[in-house]
């Protein structure tokens, strides 16, 4: 008797030395938003293009973000969310997002892209590039809900994993214009919109959807913001809800 109450206190123990090391190895995480990119998702700009008759309105899921002030900036580093790109198979998450952007054109060497063209969202332009160089020159990965926005709106409540889930999702992640990147830095829709109008409707959708997913809020001028773009496409769907 005295055997099996030692094994068990063995296994409890054991079991929470797991959980400890998960709690502060947030990388360790494998979940399926991230095995999805493997898995052939593609949530870029071309893939809702065609409305899914089952997907909820962007306006709907709007409606169902809470509505507050922005809270302090206050304990925020990158380092709350992640520590850098994971990796998926072995392979950076970041040349997976680059590699579903650039579709079929995009020429690999083992993981790494190191051609390929696309029309990028955030300015509308068609990009080519001929180097492994010239894509990480020009190329960034964004947040399209920034990580310091997400902060401040919620995400600091949020468990670490949950925090983890933010930076790596592939729904929150575009590969986009290095300088159309940086002009946007960390700001919101009511600071911030790309200059490709055609591209805002999907853009702002797929913030409100990001929010809505990992239960952030809206500050008033941000709703407003988002709401005088959907008068244009009131019909824009959600993404990846």
């Amino acid at each position: 008797m005295k055997l099996k109450k030692r094994r068990f206190v063995a296994v409890l123990f054991a079991l929470g030395a797991v959980v400890v090391w998960l709690v502060v190895n947030p990388a360790s995480y494998e979940s399926e938003y991230i095995q999805a990119v493997n898995d052939g998702a593609d949530w870029s700009a071309e893939a809702v293009s065609e409305p899914d008759e089952n997907a909820p309105l962007a306006t709907e899921i709007l409606e169902k973000l809470e509505v507050k002030g922005r809270a302090p900036k206050t304990g925020y580093d990158r380092e709350q969310f992640y520590s850098g790109w994971p990796n998926v198979d072995g392979c950076s998450l970041r040349q997976r997002i680059i590699r579903r952007e650039f579709g079929e054109s995009a020429v690999l060497e083992e993981c790494n892209v190191v051609a390929g063209e696309f029309d990028e969202p955030y300015t509308g332009e068609h990009l080519k590039f001929s180097t492994r160089d010239e894509i990480s020159k020009g190329i960034q990965i964004d947040h399209v809900v920034a990580l310091s926005d997400a902060w401040q709106k919620g995400a600091q409540n949020l468990s670490a994993e949950k925090r983890y889930e933010v930076a790596t999702d592939p729904l929150n992640l575009l590969a986009v214009d290095a300088a159309a990147n940086k002009k946007k830095s960390d700001g919101d829709a009511a600071t911030w919109l790309p200059a490709n109008k055609r591209f805002r409707c999907q853009y702002v959708a797929r913030q409100v959807s990001v929010k809505y997913k990992y239960s952030l809020w809206v500050t008033e001028a941000e709703k407003s913001a988002i709401s005088k773009v959907l008068e244009n496409c009131p019909k824009e769907p959600a993404i990846g809800l």
